[in-house]
């Protein structure tokens, strides 16, 4: 057996290794609180990649974002509160003007479009400047008619170009394909949408749970939409079977009304933000 005593200990060597370990420890807490608040900022740069609908008369993404100074202007003056602000995880765009047409879509309620009249830069415009780029697939056909003044001496919008394109892109979510129709309100008792509807009052939006509907065949997106020739229900043929179908045309101007009021959970029809006319 050896005699030999377990040497004792430096308190020195050991503080100094405890020092040492609380330092690494450290190192590693606020590396990893730097790269996760990296992390969080990196989600907007993601997210600013996807082009959100912006209100009517917007310029092309670039300059519309140069442009806009986020005064809130539009926001205020939007009968239906159809505009809101980008908040902090939604890009470079924190504090400009969005539209969520599902949630509430521009129903052209204040019918001169206000929310252009209200723009101090000519982020929102109903002409561009001879120098900015025109893509020939925005510009619409014809001025607009608004349903709501089609009775009216000047029932036109004054608007050259649209802000998106509907499209059908869930055709088998759709009702009248399904041949279904609908009863009640369009988005159930819960959904706070509002819109302007002719046979209830010219000019004062309500809410769409207060206006139901009873109907054989589902064409909410057809009869709600505010421009004239817009959008049409047709008989298609698919799989040599006939049905009936939304059918877009080129007036669209990409409002979002039936996109809004489109009653499955997820909406059949939707408007795709920047997407032009193609043939």
């Amino acid at each position: 057996m050896s005699d030999e005593k377990p040497r004792a200990s430096n308190p020195l060597i050991n503080k100094r290794k405890l020092e040492a370990r609380r330092k690494f420890l450290r190192s590693v807490v606020l590396g990893a609180a730097v790269l996760g608040i990296s992390s969080v900022g990196y989600i907007p740069v993601a997210r600013a990649w996807n082009v959100r609908m912006r209100p009517p008369g917007a310029l092309e993404e670039p300059d519309f974002l140069s442009s806009c100074i986020k005064c809130g202007q539009c926001v205020q003056v939007c009968p239906v509160a159809a505009i809101k602000l980008d908040d902090l995880d939604q890009g470079f765009g924190v504090g400009v003007p969005y539209i969520d047409s599902r949630t509430q879509a521009c129903d052209f309620s204040c019918d001169a479009v206000q929310c252009i009249l209200a723009c101090p830069t000519g982020a929102l415009v109903y002409k561009k400047p001879t120098f900015m780029p025109t893509r020939s697939e925005m510009v619409l056909p014809a001025p607009p008619i608004l349903l709501a003044k089609e009775k009216s001496p000047e029932p036109t919008l004054n608007l050259k170009e649209r802000s998106g394109l509907a499209v059908l892109v869930r055709p088998e979510k759709c009702l009248a394909r399904q041949g279904k129709g609908i009863k009640g309100a369009a988005r159930g008792q819960s959904f706070e949408g509002t819109m302007r509807f002719m046979e209830v009052d010219r000019w004062k939006p309500i809410p769409l749970r207060d206006h139901p509907y009873d109907l054989e065949l589902c064409d909410l997106c057809v009869r709600t939409c505010p421009i004239k020739n817009a959008i049409s229900m047709e008989i298609v043929k698919e799989n040599g079977v006939e049905i009936h179908s939304p059918v877009v045309h080129e007036a669209c101007v990409g409002c979002g009304v039936c996109e809004m009021v489109c009653p499955p959970d997820l909406a059949a029809i939707v408007v795709e933000a920047r997407k032009g006319w193609s043939v």
